[in-house]
């Protein structure tokens, strides 16, 4: 029977109700998934999943779970996903923790992930307010640890709705749990391919071709001694002759261990490479670090300063005010300034309507991130507008705005304890700012074609020019945007 703490509970749902304001019912549409979801969807929730399921804007969906974390309702979590199998890799509960290498022992390969590729942000009901059986790993079934804890679900084969963990059920020979000292013998049988061993939750696994054999299909069995020291499994054989198999697996290792075993056949096995996985939409790690929620509520969140971690595609927008100097001069410092962060707040209110957030101020310019092309654009042209309105209403000199964007891949850093962005990037997107006259957007070409921008453009003055940009070799195109046509 579930077991939740009432009071625990009234207590962080009126924290996060009294935030901000939410739509109608979407809280206690929170509260039900929180009291009778299921346990996979509330150990390891998708706040997209939540919102297609409930009716609910992706965005104020993000930002629920997020209040929800601040208050210690959920816990973040940030999990590498194999590409390949949907096998939760690791999960981190600190952005600084966070490590972008990764190894998958079932598909025996490592490499490199990104912000933004294969790296999830999911949210984990605290054990404090609701205990789960996943909570406590060492008390798991050994089916349980496997299809509720480490593979994900959502991941699909390309170019179809064949879930993978599907495929693997059919193709698993065996799993149990290894215990320190002992030697666990698994029965199974075996067919042509290749058989493969791994724990889940170390990533140790072997992979042992196998031949096909002429034994009688009632002989004896073939018997497999297989050592597992706690960080690797070594096999006594060097192939596995197909039909009935008996696995002797020693643990000499200190702790307990796992394995599964899995009968690829032979279509699988003669792959050149494996295949990469669909998911369900998720929220990525670099999706996060755009969202100004996340920066507001997470300030303490650092990433590793060694390290830095890899970004696919970000879109930067950096603005600046024209003229400010002869409004300084005109207003005095102090009448300045404070329209200055007039417009500051303007813009932070723009950004966040449009998934994006403000990454940093410099003097009176603005850098703000995007996770998506499109969102930047739209962002950019609706601070144009609010700052045209900004200027409307009031009766002192005007605040003259100038923009440019370039979407690429970057490095996210903390630098001066915030968490902010380096590389080319960077650099092209604040040079295209200085091609920017009073109410224009300047755009690179890779900007301007992503997919979307066009469309959102129509109507507006859009000029074509070739300029100079650091790092890139030779002149690149620019795309001026004016005031619509």
């Amino acid at each position: 029977m579930t077991s939740i703490d009432e009071r625990l509970l009234e207590s962080k749902m009126t924290q996060i109700e009294q935030a901000r304001a939410w739509s109608p019912r979407v809280i206690s549409k929170f509260e039900t998934l929180i009291r009778s979801g299921d346990e996979v969807s509330i150990f390891r929730a998708n706040p997209l999943a939540f919102a297609r399921d409930r009716g609910v804007a992706e965005p104020e969906a993000i930002d629920l779970f997020l209040h929800a974390a601040r208050a210690g309702l959920v816990d973040l979590h940030w999990d590498i996903l194999c590409p390949h199998s949907g096998l939760v890799l690791e999960s981190f509960g600190k952005l600084r923790a966070l490590r972008s290498h990764f190894v998958c022992g079932l598909c025996d390969i490592d490499g490199q992930t990104d912000l933004d590729d294969f790296i999830q942000a999911s949210f984990s009901v605290s054990p404090q307010v609701r205990r789960l059986a996943l909570h406590d790993v060492d008390n798991l079934s050994i089916e349980d640890l496997h299809w509720k804890l480490k593979f994900a679900e959502s991941g699909r084969l390309p170019g179809g709705q064949t879930r993978f963990v599907d495929v693997l059920r059919t193709l698993v020979r065996g799993m149990t749990y290894l215990p320190p000292g002992v030697t666990t013998t698994l029965q199974t049988e075996i067919k042509s391919g290749a058989l493969s061993g791994v724990n889940v939750q170390t990533q140790a696994g072997f992979t042992l071709p196998v031949v096909d054999s002429a034994a009688a299909p009632h002989g004896a069995p073939t018997i497999i001694r297989i050592t597992y020291d706690g960080q690797r499994f070594t096999s006594d054989v060097s192939a596995v002759p197909s039909g009935r198999a008996v696995f002797e697996i020693s643990n000499t290792g200190a702790k307990r261990g796992s394995v599964l075993l899995i009968n690829w056949p032979p279509e699988i096995v003669a792959m050149p490479e494996k295949p990469t996985l669909e998911f369900d939409p998720y929220v990525s790690g670099g999706m996060l670090l755009t969202r100004q929620t996340f920066r507001k509520l997470f300030r303490s969140e650092r990433v590793d300063e060694e390290e830095g971690l890899g970004i696919r595609q970000v879109t930067l927008l950096f603005t600046d005010l024209k003229g400010s100097t002869a409004l300084y001069e005109h207003l005095g410092d102090l009448n300045a300034y404070a329209l200055v962060r007039e417009h500051f707040a303007l813009l932070d209110a723009v950004a966040q309507r449009h998934a994006g957030a403000i990454v940093k101020t410099i003097g009176d310019a603005v850098m703000a991130a995007f996770s998506r092309p499109v969102d930047a654009v739209a962002a950019a042209l609706q601070m144009l507008q609010g700052i045209g309105q900004f200027n409307f209403e009031r009766d002192q000199p005007a605040i003259i705005l100038k923009m440019g964007a370039h979407c690429g891949p970057s490095i996210a850093v903390t630098l001066n304890e915030n968490l902010d962005y380096f590389g080319q990037t960077v650099n092209i997107a604040a040079r295209v700012q200085s091609f920017a006259d009073a109410g224009e957007i300047c755009l690179t070409e890779a900007l301007y074609t992503a997919p979307g921008v066009r469309d959102l453009l129509t109507g507006h003055v859009v000029e074509e020019f070739d300029a100079p940009l650091r790092g890139v070799e030779g002149n690149a195109r620019v795309y001026r945007i004016t005031a619509r046509s």
